[in-house]
């Protein structure tokens, strides 16, 4: 029985207090965090300080800027917070199967008049209230079930999450190098239409070619010009989405490492029904999916559990002191809850929960045929990628070729501007389609992993380098 003297009050109401987690810093005793993974670099080197943005000054590689994404881009926190929210509701629906402690303290006086008689005494109360749900028909089994699946399909989101930034930042720092190298391009177009002006330029003042020859090589000087600017201009735009990626202001410069020249390896085709396969296996949304499905029939169970009865204890014990006379007192017994007409509320409750877990079966069968999809896209894909990578080599070696014949015949005064124009055209056309198609590979072949559910290390390998001025791509590892 409980037993509370006045003196000892307030530290008796401090260590209820206590005792039911009030106050900042709220335990977790069912470890639920612990399944929840914080934001994490995808580097597999020992880290001194994990998630420590590198200095300003530092040449970033693929890898570091992979991992500051995932490291300091707001929605992994999202993600991590969305997930740790229902880990702490799993620890709700866990805390069923413990009895629950309510305690009433009270401290006043009493007043009352009554024919002359006056009454004034100091009443001091206290009681416990002990309450444990013995049975209830499986509805804590279920509503633990449905917030575990919930959780693991938040977990599932957080590792689709962690991919769609791995992804992102993978295209934004191929993108970076691929604005850049179409801007030295843009450079090398724009020194080739000077020359070819200042020899129209010549061949005009000494009488060889008509003041159109020297207007159409000018107009050709200052187009070149205006995509330089305008490649400049695109080479900061993603100089800055990049930086939106990686978690920082936009205006915060960036500075990559230049890419090591090797070619892609040619020797990735597979079965497609395999693909499809171990992609339905990996893919962390359509583990969403299946999770959310399984989650929306445990609620049908809980539902349903709504409807039957639930036996519980109850024990409480109390005190009472009413002007220095003291009194305890208590009780204990079960308590059969049998809840007999509602309104059929509980049947429309029911109905709802089995139309949302249709609903659920649709959406999970909706997307495990996009998986499907993804799949076949990405992989077709990356086989025109890696055909056009070869062929773009071949078409800028030719063009660069023909550049350069169609200028020495100019100068030599056996070809026309036109000609020379037409290949330089020609020969910058071909060097930012070689800037796109090692983009494409790239992105490409990371399509695929995100498709596959396999963002991770290994397409931080084998980097392919933008050269505008490359031969046919024929060599392989």
């Amino acid at each position: 029985m409980l037993n509370i003297s006045l003196p000892r009050f307030p530290v008796t109401l401090a260590c209820l207090m206590l005792l039911s987690g009030a106050g900042h810093g709220a335990p977790d005793p069912f470890k639920m965090d612990r399944r929840v993974l914080v934001p994490r670099p995808v580097s597999q080197e020992p880290m001194a300080a994990p998630c420590q943005p590198p200095s300003a000054d530092t040449l970033l590689t693929l890898t570091q800027v992979v991992d500051e994404a995932l490291c300091h881009n707001p929605r992994t926190r999202e993600a991590w917070a969305n997930a740790r929210a229902q880990a702490s509701l799993a620890g709700v629906a866990q805390a069923a199967y413990l009895p629950s402690l309510n305690a009433s303290l009270g401290i006043g006086r009493r007043y009352s008049e009554m024919e002359g008689n006056n009454q004034n005494a100091e009443q001091n109360t206290a009681s416990l209230t002990l309450s444990y749900l013995l049975y209830d028909f499986g509805g804590r089994a279920a509503n633990l079930e449905n917030s575990r699946q919930l959780l693991e399909a938040l977990l599932a989101t957080q590792d689709a999450t962690r991919q769609n930034v791995f992804l992102s930042a993978l295209q934004a720092f191929y993108q970076v190098h691929a604005t850049e190298a179409a801007v030295q391009a843009a450079r090398e177009s724009e020194q080739a239409a000077q020359e070819s002006f200042k020899a129209a330029e010549a061949r005009y003042l000494a009488g060889a070619a008509t003041p159109a020859d020297k207007l159409q090589a000018q107009t050709a000087y200052s187009q070149a010009m205006l995509n330089r600017i305008k490649a400049e201009g695109n080479f900061k735009n993603a100089q800055g989405v990049l930086a939106n990626v990686m978690g920082r202001d936009a205006y915060t410069p960036v500075r990559l490492m230049p890419i090591e020249a090797r070619f892609p390896e040619q020797r990735f085709e597979q079965n497609l029904e395999t693909l499809v396969a171990m992609a339905k296996a990996r893919r962390p949304d359509l583990l969403a999916a299946e999770a959310r499905y399984k989650a929306a029939q445990a609620s049908i169970a809980a539902v349903r559990a709504e409807g039957m009865p639930a036996l519980s204890l109850g024990i409480t014990p109390s005190y009472q002191s009413l002007d220095g006379v003291s009194s305890q007192t208590g009780s204990l017994g079960l308590t059969l809850n049998i809840p007999l007409f509602t309104g059929f509320a509980n049947s429309y409750q029911i109905r709802a929960a089995e139309a949302r877990l249709e609903a659920s079966a649709a959406q999970r069968e909706q997307l495990a045929q996009q998986v499907a999809l993804d799949v076949w896209q990405a992989y077709q894909n990356l086989i025109t990628a890696t055909h056009a990578l070869r062929t773009t080599a071949d078409l800028l070696a030719s063009a660069l070729a023909s550049e350069q014949v169609a200028l020495g015949r100019y100068k030599a005064g056996v070809g026309n501007i036109l000609d020379l124009l037409n290949a330089q055209s020609a020969l910058a056309n071909a060097r930012l389609q070689r800037i796109q198609s090692a983009f494409d590979w790239h992105i490409a072949r990371a399509s695929l992993a995100q498709a596959m559910g396999q963002m991770d290390k290994r397409l931080l390998d084998t980097p392919l380098p933008v050269d505008t001025n490359a031969g046919p791509a024929r060599n392989t590892p």
